[in-house]
């Protein structure tokens, strides 16, 4: 059996599409259940193991679940690889789930220096302010990231932006694009041993079927 981690929410929704394009057997009732694991019979011939089990977690704990090998492969945003580090191997840009991590706020604050800043990735953005030679405060927050700015919490908030449409809706713009995000497939490195021709095969119809998508 191979074991692959997804990134509940959009980055799975993202890249469920791209998995068919790849011809990865998928769960046919995943939108109808609430379970979080899912195991999908396949052709042993093509794929090298009788069965895949598909493990739905927070995009956060993805890369712990592989790194510990509960599962082989995993696929999470490169976001949450920058912000923590850990030992897994990283295999394929999907190039899928794409946004920008962005240091963003009112357009009234743009010209003053920076002093506080809101939230997800607090490491990420101490290591942005102090390359920048601003000695900032980071609030760590957890959601709503945009707010800390609206309200007058923070004068700068750094955060992932897809659209800039909610940014826009709350009176923010973008001040600097800091680094472009998409999705990642990574392995234990275990298991890249142990499991190398299925998780080869795995990484490999991925990477054709993004090949494809960008040659379309």
């Amino acid at each position: 059996m191979l074991t692959i981690a997804l990134a509940k929410g959009r980055t799975t929704d993202d890249v469920w599409p791209l998995l068919k394009e790849a011809g990865l057997p998928l769960p046919t009732d995943l939108d109808e259940s609430r379970a979080l694991v899912f195991d999908v019979p396949v052709d042993a011939s093509r794929f090298f193991v009788p069965r895949l089990r598909y493990l739905l977690a927070k995009p956060v704990d993805v890369p712990t679940y592989v790194q510990y090998g509960v599962a082989d492969l995993g696929v999470v945003g490169k976001d949450i690889l920058m912000e923590e580090p850990c030992h897994v191997s990283e295999l394929v840009d999907l190039e899928c789930a794409r946004c920008r991590l962005c240091v963003a706020g009112r357009p009234e604050d743009e010209q003053r220096p920076a002093r506080r800043v809101a939230t997800k990735y607090p490491r990420l953005a101490d290591q942005y302010f102090r390359a920048h030679g601003s000695a900032v405060e980071i609030v760590p927050l957890s959601g709503s990231i945009e707010l800390a700015a609206v309200i007058g919490l923070t004068d700068r908030i750094f955060d992932l932006v897809q659209t800039g449409a909610t940014l826009a809706a709350n009176g923010l713009k973008v001040f600097d694009s800091v680094s472009e995000v998409s999705a990642r497939l990574i392995a234990n490195r275990s298991s890249y041993h142990l499991q190398n021709e299925a998780i080869r095969k795995v990484a490999g119809e991925l990477a054709e079927a993004v090949r494809r998508r960008r040659e379309a």
